[in-house]
């Protein structure tokens, strides 16, 4: 898969792609405010087209996946881009770990069965995230109140 390291001059479509897509090029996990065009991360394209997307940050030998984005199903995009940040945490020694809510059943599902585990529930930590991005939804589109943390932690295989 032709799965590229994302580079600074991709830095302004990377915003604009962040603000189409999740309504800010800002995202908040933990109380921590993440630059999501500013972050390492892996990107897949597709005739110039961003299909797929992953963005993590490290802070001494933690690496947080901040967000991952396929927008093509069932291809292996989503995988590819998370196995290139695996394979990076392996080589660095890092602990790799996420944080999504309680409505991504989607993402829980998708984590899980790539060797991730459900190690902590932050309880109303999104309202929390609210006080810094309030254009976080309240309700998700499947009509499940946005309202808790839930942090899943890789364990190798």
């Amino acid at each position: 898969m032709p799965v590229e390291k994302m580079t600074d001059s991709m830095r302004g479509i990377l915003r604009s792609f962040f603000e189409r897509e999740w309504g800010s090029s800002k995202m908040v996990s933990r109380g921590v405010i993440h630059q999501l065009d500013q972050l390492p991360g892996f990107i897949y394209l597709e005739d110039d087209n961003i299909i797929g997307i992953i963005t993590y940050h490290v802070s001494e030998n933690q690496c947080e996946i901040v967000s991952l984005d396929s927008f093509s199903e069932n291809r292996g995009i989503g995988s590819s881009l998370l196995n290139q940040v695996v394979d990076e945490a392996k080589r660095n020694g890092w602990t790799l770990w996420l944080i999504t809510t309680n409505d991504n059943t989607r993402a829980l599902h998708f984590y899980q069965r790539r060797g991730f585990l459900l190690t902590n529930v932050y309880w109303n930590g999104v309202d929390e995230a609210r006080k810094i991005k309030p254009e976080i939804p309240m309700v998700s589109d499947d009509g499940i109140p946005i309202k808790h943390e839930m942090e899943l932690v890789y364990q190798s295989k």
